[in-house]
């Protein structure tokens, strides 16, 4: 499976790093033990010196201490998913990191128009695509990096259209 080196690629951020996650639920494989653990524990691990959040909280951090806005809104069905109820328990971690979380349900995003997978732009330079399986892991080919004009632009636009009609985090109560 082809990598991408996370802290260059978010370290080439001048102004902005955005993230788009419109999946229900996830099964990627460097979440499943965390995600079980929650699933019996209940306790979300949040702790940005954990083995689970010490790489990214450092990426991030370095990003918004160099000025770097970094936000993520997630799309979701309503009710959520134990995934997503999961994903909003450990989201103190991003915010400890320094990002910026907003959630949108997912009916109200109905009139927006949406790439097909999740995505992350950086500047106005790069869009790197997620792409999954339908269970939810790492498809074969996981990462989709391009530079053109076009997509930059139509993922800029969904995201900033999301973000204006998405609630905080802090407001959001599944």
């Amino acid at each position: 499976m082809k990598q991408i080196d996370w802290a260059e690629l978010i370290g080439s951020a001048r102004v902005s790093a955005v993230h788009m996650e419109m999946r229900d639920s996830y099964a990627v494989k460097q979440e499943a033990e965390e995600f079980e653990r929650w699933r019996s524990t209940g306790i979300a691990v949040t702790d940005l010196d954990s083995p689970g959040w010490a790489d990214w909280s450092r990426i991030i951090r370095d990003a918004v201490s160099a000025g770097v806005v970094v936000r993520r809104t997630r799309i979701v069905s309503e009710p959520i998913t134990e995934y997503a109820r999961w994903l909003h328990a450990t989201t103190g971690g991003n915010l400890a990191s320094g990002e910026l979380v907003r959630w949108l349900p997912r009916a109200k995003a109905s009139d927006l128009a949406l790439p097909g997978n999740d995505f992350w732009v950086i500047d106005d330079h790069t869009v790197l695509f997620n792409h999954f399986t339908g269970d939810g892991d790492w498809a074969e080919e996981p990462f989709e990096l391009r530079h053109d004009p076009a997509a930059i632009k139509l993922c800029a636009t969904a995201f900033d259209s999301a973000w204006e009609r998405a609630v905080d985090h802090a407001d959001y109560q599944p």
